[in-house]
């Protein structure tokens, strides 16, 4: 019995290292594994803060394919489409940090990150060249889309990094939803179709106003919102409703006091108030 338990604690003594090996072998596998994961980002990363996108992109596929259970390679996935918004392929961008999206749920930070990146490149795509009629001319299709990925960034993430640079595309996209709006209120008024024009100015008012007071930078004396009440209280009095254009021009006087329509707004203020002294 007494050989048996020596033999015993002779073989717990002789495996003992062998455990100890195996433990330490695993651990500095793990750490070799991170340690090459993030060499092989940084390689990746000297191409793309070259600007040698392909290369870049090249590389860190790589880092994705061979070190898919470390941050690096979550990382890679967010440069990859970095990239393509570099070289303007847009639609690829947005695809790619829609996958991340949908693959890293957890990853709040990065979620934040790649939302805004989807808002710059849906803003983006809005078309603008000196060869395509006034912006306000155009389908609006595209800056309806950047709006409401702005409108939703913003509501998920007033106080991000990013917010800055959000709420000013979102100043840019609303004023050209709002021309665009004015642009057809004016059509329908060339045709004598005032109901119509009202409607538009309404719906601008209603659904961008909140916004239009910011959208045209530069002059802080001026307001899209104003423009706006000028041409919807104008509308009213060729329709004969005197308390709706009153109050139109009564709202550009108390909040848009120094806007460039103030003045006009008073004029016809004015011209209101005569009328009804006269009993119009």
């Amino acid at each position: 019995m007494l050989l048996v338990f020596r033999v015993g604690v002779v073989a717990v003594a002789l495996l003992a290292p062998v455990v100890a090996g195996c433990g330490g072998e695993g651990a500095k596998s793990a750490l070799g594994y991170t340690e090459d994961a993030k060499r092989a980002y940084d390689a990746a990363m000297e191409e793309f803060n070259a600007h040698n996108w392909i290369e870049a992109q090249t590389l860190m596929r790589e880092v994705k394919r061979k070190y898919s259970y470390s941050k690096y390679a979550r990382m890679a996935e967010l440069r990859i489409a970095d990239a393509d918004i570099e070289q303007d392929k847009l639609p690829d961008a947005i695809r790619e940090y829609k996958d991340f999206i949908h693959a890293h749920r957890s990853e709040t930070d990065d979620i934040a990150y790649a939302r805004s990146k989807i808002a710059e490149a849906t803003f983006a795509e809005i078309p603008d060249s000196f060869l395509m009629p006034a912006s306000e001319e155009r389908d609006q299709a595209s800056v309806v889309d950047a709006y409401k990925e702005l409108k939703s960034y913003l509501s998920d993430y007033p106080e991000s990094k990013q917010t800055k640079r959000m709420r000013e595309l979102l100043a840019n996209v609303t004023g050209r939803l709002v021309r665009h709006e004015l642009y057809v209120a004016r059509f329908y008024l060339k045709k004598d179709n005032y109901d119509a024009a009202v409607a538009r100015i309404q719906y601008a008012l209603r659904n961008y106003g909140g916004e239009a007071d910011a959208a045209q930078s530069g002059a802080a004396d001026s307001s899209l919102k104003a423009e706006a009440l000028l041409l919807l209280g104008t509308t009213f009095l060729k329709m004969r409703k005197w308390p709706e254009a009153q109050q139109a021009f009564k709202v550009i006087v108390d909040s848009y006091g120094q806007s460039p329509v103030a003045a006009e707004a008073r004029n016809y203020l004015v011209y209101l108030t005569d009328l009804r002294k006269r009993g119009s």
